[in-house]
């Protein structure tokens, strides 16, 4: 029997990104009603077999003369060398005869595409094709440019497609948005809002003045400077995306300053006596889901998904896998809150989720309604839910955990991010100008005032006091 292939099963077969998948006319979708593409594994097979890629679809060669010859075109593809471009040192370098392209590798392993060709003037250029995610990409993005180079220098005018806002805004929701982000339910509640504004005049007619109106519309209606950068991010993601689409030859959002986010940064910390006061007015399933946000550092939705065959009771350890950055990350499980995960295995655990939704099965999506319901009753004022992650990531610090053991912990890509949760208090301040008076307070450590050891000599004093050796979550 034929085999339906999602999307991901054929961008697998092809060696290609998804949305590159979406873009090929040629591969033999079905449209099955509440399901989706889907494509069936013998129609993709005989597509392989005959795969011959026609580069010259996007070029016509008898339109106009390059500077390099037609045996040097597309269809020779070189390795390092060819004429009419300098050579490169990669050998990921396919020299086109009109222009080259080349691979570089980021810090992080990953790769990119750069495009090496020249202007009008004759000048070189050298950029980066930033959705370019296979070869085929890239080579297309070079064709582009040297076309509207060659326009540009001989002044040929073409008829350019047209577009309205509104419905490329669908297409980018459904090619791409649905296809490659997880957060595309929060792209699609932005682009409800801009389709307002905006509504379906043509791409290459909206100008930076209305970007500025827009911007002034959503401040007037009470939206912070950090979600007008998310509306804009989001406008200029998808410009961008009509540009490689050939809907639009600039981006008017890069006219656009972005507000500073700076000052934006909340650091509001649960003190003790508050967090007492919240566990009393919570109920029983909210002051479990804190419980585990204040001894884990967990991101709510990250709670919410957790199921019960990633905790390792043996080991005594969680394994976060569906995170922000999408990479994986162990949490130990200090006493109380094994304590706490056992007493909710025996209420919760025949489903496989730890904290379901009694009526649904499936995990609960959110706690923000009984979360500021606590918080009224408790009399606190101006607790997010994620500051029980910021008041995780400062208890360890103050407690003179390293400042690389806090970053991995929280799963933070970057130490500078954790950074955020050193907060240096007078008491710290006069500690550390006591220091180089050789008078210190008495003792004050120096590896607690700066996060960095924790010496033997600590060791052998917490011990004697019949302290426990590792700070670790022992605030409690």
């Amino acid at each position: 029997m034929d085999k339906f292939l999602t999307i991901k099963d054929v961008a697998e077969a092809l060696n290609c990104h998804p949305q590159t998948v979406y873009r090929n006319k040629e591969l033999p979708f079905i449209l099955i009603p509440g399901v989706g593409k889907r494509c069936r594994e013998s129609e993709i097979k005989k597509y392989l077999d005959k795969r011959t890629i026609n580069y010259t679809q996007f070029i016509n060669f008898q339109q106009f003369s390059l500077t390099t010859p037609p045996e040097k075109s597309i269809l020779n593809l070189e390795v390092s060398g060819g004429s009419g471009m300098p050579k490169g040192k990669s050998k990921t370098r396919y020299n086109l005869g009109y222009g080259a392209i080349y691979q570089r590798k980021t810090k992080g392993g990953k790769i990119r595409w750069y495009l090496d060709y020249r202007d009008a003037n004759g000048e070189r250029k050298q950029e980066l094709v930033s959705n370019a995610v296979h070869r085929e990409d890239a080579i297309v993005a070079l064709q582009k440019k040297v076309l509207a180079e060659h326009d540009k220098k001989y002044g040929v005018e073409r008829r350019k497609e047209k577009i309205g806002f509104k419905a490329f805004a669908e297409i980018y929701l459904q090619d791409y948005a649905m296809v490659v982000k997880k957060s595309w339910r929060a792209d699609k509640s932005r682009l409800e809002t801009l389709v307002k504004h905006f509504k379906d005049i043509e791409l290459s007619k909206i100008a930076p003045s209305m970007i500025q109106r827009f911007i002034a519309w959503r401040q007037k209606e009470g939206n912070s400077k950090s979600t007008v950068n998310r509306y804009l991010a989001l406008l200029k993601k998808m410009l961008n995306i009509a540009i490689e689409e050939g809907y639009l030859e600039q981006n008017p959002v890069t006219k656009i300053k972005f507000f500073s986010e700076k000052d934006n940064l909340k650091e509001r910390i649960l003190s003790d006596e508050e967090e007492k006061r919240l566990i009393e007015k919570s109920s029983d399933h909210l002051k479990s889901i804190m419980t585990i946000a204040l001894h884990t550092g967990m991101r709510l939705g990250e709670i919410l998904n957790l199921q019960w065959d990633q905790i390792d009771f043996q080991g005594q350890s969680i394994c976060v896998e569906k995170t922000k950055s999408g990479r994986s990350r162990t949490i130990p499980i200090n006493p109380l809150l094994f304590k706490e995960l056992k007493e909710l295995r025996s209420v919760n655990g025949q489903s496989p989720y730890v904290f379901p939704n009694p009526d649904t099965g499936k995990p609960l999506t959110t706690v923000k309604t009984g979360f500021n319901a606590a918080c009224r009753r408790a009399g606190i004022e101006g607790l997010r839910f994620h500051d029980l992650r910021h008041t995780f990531g400062s208890r360890l610090v103050q407690k003179g955990v390293d400042i690389e053991t806090v970053r991995s912990l929280l799963g933070h890509s970057s130490i500078t991010i954790t950074q955020r949760y050193v907060h240096s208090t007078d008491d710290r301040k006069k500690a550390a100008v006591d220091l180089l008076d050789g008078k210190p307070e008495k003792n004050q450590k120096s590896g607690n005032l700066l996060h960095i050891r924790y010496t033997a000599e600590d060791q052998a004093e917490e011990k004697s006091t019949k302290k426990p050796v590792n700070p670790l979550f022992s605030w409690n």
